[in-house]
């Protein structure tokens, strides 16, 4: 099985520390937060990894190059300027990814363990998503747990899940977000969701990266 690491967003709310480096390879812990993704894939057993490019696209290419040092196969999927968005950069990268996949946002952090995803059988057009607890900056949440159908308690979308690839099928290529998609699909009974009480971190702001650092500090 393949997995996707997101990595081809603008990253503005992340400015200055964005003027010169794409979001995903800010250091959390003292490494890229990307490279944490890299190796909790390579520890589930994953060593085919496909990310995505746009924003300053060449630091994170020059940085893991085709991902030999770290152990696994990187494959680049590069988007126009400005970037294709989550479901159209997944769109974009489809030929590449085989028929079931992991995506991960690359600019989250957790320790959520991928190989759960790994173990679960999805049947066609269908996706799991991993949600977890409202954060202070969503506290409406994104979507309701799957088996709680009665259940108006919603929760934050992680940026974490499995695809089958004809989940995406029909959908042209282009500028794409994927959250409307996944309310579209959740209402045709084709994604199943999960709760994930564990670590799990939105770098949407320097202040939010920095709060992280101190956590994580030894």
């Amino acid at each position: 099985m393949k997995a996707m690491i997101l990595a081809a967003g603008r990253g503005k709310r992340m400015m200055p520390l964005t003027a010169e480096l794409p979001k995903p390879m800010l250091c959390v812990a003292g490494k890229p937060l990307i490279e944490h993704h890299i190796m909790r894939l390579k520890a589930a057993g994953i060593s085919q990894i496909v990310i995505n490019l746009a924003w300053q696209g060449d630091k994170i290419k020059a940085y893991f190059a085709d991902g030999r040092a770290w152990g696994v196969t990187i494959t680049y999927s590069q988007e126009v300027t400005g970037g294709l968005e989550t479901a159209g950069g997944i769109i974009q990268a489809l030929p590449i990814l085989g028929e079931s996949f992991i995506v991960i946002n690359g600019d989250v952090y957790s320790d959520y363990d991928i190989s759960a995803l790994m173990q679960l059988h999805l049947q066609p057009k269908e996706a799991h998503i991993v949600l977890v607890e409202n954060p202070a900056h969503n506290p409406e949440g994104d979507f309701t747990l799957s088996h709680l159908p009665n259940s108006e308690q919603r929760y934050t979308f992680s940026g974490i899940g499995r695809y089958q690839a004809d989940f995406f099928e029909g959908l042209a290529s282009g500028i794409r977000p994927l959250g409307p998609l996944l309310r579209e699909k959740i209402n045709e009974h084709l994604v199943s969701t999960e709760l994930y009480i564990g670590q799990w971190d939105d770098i949407g702001t320097p202040e939010r990266l920095s709060a992280l650092n101190q956590q994580l500090a030894p």
